[in-house]
């Protein structure tokens, strides 16, 4: 399988609704909502200046702020947008909303995200039948995608798992997530920034989560930012946004 590079891709993901208040706090925190596609300045906070607090959220911010379902991917041949977006639907209608009893801010390999504070067996199952059921959709990874995966070192089952799937943390091995900054390596910076998010979201840490939809988020082209393309309520129903990503 040869790169294909300039094409979009597609990932399946648990993002709040754009009117919700976790959405709004995220959205301030990195500087961009995925619904909308706004994007604003973000305040330096303590010792960390601006220019560098964007350095630390980049990520996130071009990911948008969510929580994997079905990691981003290209598109087989053959199979088109419209072919994806009327599979999610109808793959969201048998399911129901999935209640996260609470959850907690976490250091995890020096990011720093909101998790489940305990393990949830209903989202990892419906996590992992997300990972399963629309990888018929999923074009193959490159030689060189695999190469840079596994450049990062991996075990024998994570490396069995990208080779089947894509992708290394994915089933057991994956850990669902929200995640908050980059890699935040200086334990200086990482105290200052612990701080800023216990306090900005407090009203979420220890609380429930309810995950009500499926979004499938896309990305036009490398580099460019992810948004919401469609957004279906597990249970039935479909709310469309409208995105950026067309006139840009």
């Amino acid at each position: 399988m040869q790169d294909a590079p300039g094409l979009p891709r597609y990932a399946l993901y648990y993002a709040p609704r754009a009117e919700e208040a976790l959405a709004v706090v995220a959205g301030r925190w990195l500087g961009r909502s995925p619904d909308t596609g706004e994007a604003r300045d973000i305040a330096p906070i303590g010792s960390i200046s601006r220019e560098r607090l964007s350095e630390l959220v980049a990520d996130p911010a071009l990911y948008g702020f969510h929580g994997t379902l079905k990691p981003p991917m290209g598109l087989a041949d053959r199979v088109t947008e419209r072919d994806l977006l009327d599979a999610v639907g109808a793959f969201a209608a048998t399911e129901r909303q999935i209640d996260i009893p609470s959850v907690a801010l976490a250091e995890l390999s020096d990011f720093l995200a909101l998790v489940p504070s305990e393990r949830c067996a209903a989202l990892q199952d419906f996590s992992d039948r997300c990972v399963a059921e629309f990888d018929a959709f999923r074009r193959p990874a490159s030689e060189a995608e695999l190469a840079r995966r596994r450049g990062a070192g991996l075990s024998a089952r994570q490396d069995e798992l990208l080779r089947r799937w894509g992708y290394p943390y994915v089933m057991e091995q994956g850990r669902f997530h929200l995640t908050l900054t980059s890699r935040v390596t200086d334990r200086v910076e990482r105290a200052v920034i612990l701080d800023e998010l216990r306090r900005r979201f407090a009203a979420f840490i220890g609380q429930p989560l309810a995950v009500r939809d499926i979004c499938v988020f896309r990305q036009p082209a490398p580099g460019r930012p992810f948004t919401v393309l469609a957004r279906f309520r597990l249970g039935g129903g479909r709310r469309v946004t409208t995105q950026v990503w067309r006139a840009a």
